[in-house]
C-alpha cells in the first residue's frame, strides 16, 4: 500500500477538499497527483481496492476517483463497498474501455457521480472533479439551509402572539431564507443538468461524425413540448431524456455504430434494437432519472403497437416518449444513420409523415412542422478563419474537431473564445473551419 498526503495551504481555493486516486498503474498515480497538486488540494494515493480501504478508515475524505479494472478489487467493488461505509463520499470511476455490464454495475451498485473515459483530457478531470466538490458543496449548504429554516419554524411556534413586531421580523427572516433555500436548489438542478450534459457529450464522442447529435435531439424535443404546451417539469424530464437517449450505445463495436441501419444484418438489428432498454438499466440507480429512463425506454414504440420493446399502443405511449421518437427519428434521418444517405429538414419531415399515425403520433409531428416554421428560412453564412473573427459574431453550425464539439451552434463569440480558438489552432497546427452568422 502506498499512500502520500499533500499538506493544504490555509486558504486555499480548494477550501480544504481530500481526494484519494486509486490506481494500480504508479505512473497514473503520478500524473493525477502532478496534475491535481497545483490546484490545492490535500492529495492521497491507493495502488489497489484494499490499500484503498485502509485509506479511508484513518483519513477523511471527500472524493474517490477509482480506476475499474485492478488486480484483486476492482473500482466497481471498491467504490461499492465506499458507497456501503461512507455514503457521503462522492465517487468517480475511471476506466479505459466500455463494457456495458461494468458500467452498470458500476452505476447500480457503486452509485458513481460521474464516469471518465481514459485518456483524459486535464481540464475536462479538473473540471469533472471541480463540478463534483461544487454540487457536494451546495448539498451541505442546502442542508444547512434547511436546518436554518426548522429551527426559524420551531421558533416562531414560540413566539408570543402579542409580540407582532417580533413575529414580523422573523417572517421576514423566515422568507429570506426559504428565497435561499430556493436558489440553493436552483443552483443544484442547473448543476444536475450541466453534468448531463457533460455525460451526454461523452456519448456522442463514441461516434466523431454524430458529435452534438444528441444536443439537437433534446433541444427539438423540448421545442415540440413547449409548442404542445407541457407542464415545465415534463419538459425538463424530455430535454433530460433527449440528452441521453442513445446512451445505450456506449457499449456498441464501432462497426455498428458507424453502419446505416438500413445496412444492418438481422443479428445486428436485433443488437441495435436493444439500446433503448440498455439505456432505460444504464439509469436505473438515478431517482432524478426514473422519468427519463422511462421516456427512452419507450422512443421506438409505434402508434399501431408494433413497436419495441413493450409493443405499446397509442395513448399507451408516453407523450414524452412519443415526442423523444420524433426528435431522435428526424435528427437520424438528417445525419445519415437510417439510410446512409444525409437529408435536409424538408426531406426528413416528409419521410416522417409517411408514417403518421401507423408509426408517429400526427399532433407531435404538427408541432415539429410548427417549431421549423417558426425558425429563420434563410441564414446568411459566412466561412472564416479565427484571424477574421470579431466579437459579437454567432456561430452558424456546431465547431466540432475530430468528433469533439467545441461549441454549439448559436454561440455569440466573445475575446476570449476568439483567443481559446486561436490557441487551439496553434497547438493542433491546422486552420479551423468556422461558420458565422453575417
Amino acid at each position: 500500500m502506498t499512500t502520500s498526503p499533500d499538506s493544504l495551504a490555509p486558504g486555499n481555493t480548494a477550501q480544504g477538499f481530500t481526494l484519494l486516486f486509486v490506481d494500480d498503474e504508479a505512473n497514473i498515480l503520478s500524473s493525477l497527483r502532478r496534475l491535481f497538486r497545483p490546484h490545492g488540494y490535500r492529495i492521497l494515493t491507493a495502488d489497489g481496492g484494499e490499500a484503498a480501504l485502509a485509506v479511508l478508515e484513518t483519513e477523511s475524505v471527500d472524493l474517490v476517483v477509482s480506476d475499474m479494472r485492478m488486480p484483486g478489487m476492482s473500482g466497481a467493488a471498491l467504490l461499492a463497498t465506499i458507497r456501503q461505509r461512507w455514503p457521503d463520499i462522492t465517487r468517480i470511476l475511471l476506466t479505459g474501455y466500455a463494457d456495458m455490464q461494468s458500467m452498470i454495475e458500476a452505476i447500480n451498485v457503486a452509485g458513481i457521480s460521474r464516469y471518465i473515459a481514459k485518456p483524459w483530457e486535464d481540464q475536462d478531470i479538473l473540471r469533472i472533479v471541480e463540478d463534483a466538490l461544487t454540487i457536494k458543496l451546495l448539498s451541505r449548504e442546502k442542508a444547512r439551509l434547511d436546518q436554518q429554516v426548522r429551527e426559524q419554524n420551531d421558533a416562531l411556534t414560540m413566539l408570543n402572539a402579542s409580540l407582532e413586531d417580533k413575529v414580523r421580523e422573523r417572517t421576514l427572516a423566515l422568507e429570506k431564507a426559504m428565497s435561499e433555500v430556493k436558489l440553493a436548489h436552483e443552483r443544484l438542478k442547473k448543476g444536475f443538468v450541466t453534468s448531463v450534459k457533460m455525460f451526454s457529450a461523452l456519448i456522442d464522442m463514441r461516434s466523431g461524425t454524430l458529435a452534438g447529435q444528441s444536443r439537437n435531439v433534446a433541444n427539438h424535443a423540448l421545442l415540440i413540448a413547449r409548442q404542445l404546451m407541457l407542464p415545465e417539469a415534463e419538459v425538463h424530464d424530455i430535454f433530460i431524456a433527449g440528452l441521453l437517449h442513445s446512451i445505450g450505445k456506449i457499449a456498441f463495436p464501432d462497426t455498428l455504430l458507424a453502419k446505416p441501419i438500413s445496412l444492418m444484418s438481422t443479428a445486428e438489428l436485433e443488437t441495435y434494437k436493444q439500446y433503448p432498454v440498455n439505456s432505460q438499466a444504464a439509469l436505473m440507480a438515478s431517482e432524478q432519472l426514473q422519468v427519463p429512463a422511462q421516456l427512452i425506454r419507450n422512443q421506438h414504440e409505434r402508434m399501431d403497437g408494433l413497436g419495441v420493446p413493450d409493443r405499446l399502443k397509442g395513448d399507451q405511449i408516453a407523450i414524452g416518449s412519443r415526442i423523444l421518437g420524433v426528435a431522435a427519428d428526424f435528427q437520424a434521418l438528417q445525419a445519415g444513420i437510417v439510410t446512409g444517405q444525409r437529408m435536409d429538414a424538408r426531406a426528413a419531415l416528409k419521410q416522417l409523415e409517411a408514417s403518421r399515425e401507423s408509426r408517429y403520433d400526427g399532433a407531435v409531428l404538427d408541432a415539429l412542422q410548427a417549431v421549423l416554421a417558426a425558425q429563420p428560412s434563410e441564414v446568411v453564412e459566412r466561412e472564416l478563419y479565427s484571424r477574421d473573427l470579431v466579437p459579437g459574431m454567432t456561430l452558424a453550425h456546431d465547431l466540432i474537431v475530430n468528433g469533439v464539439m467545441l461549441l454549439a451552434r448559436d454561440y455569440v463569440l466573445d475575446d476570449r473564445l476568439i483567443r481559446l480558438i486561436r490557441h487551439f489552432e496553434e497547438g493542433a497546427g491546422s486552420k479551423l473551419n468556422i461558420f458565422v452568422r453575417a
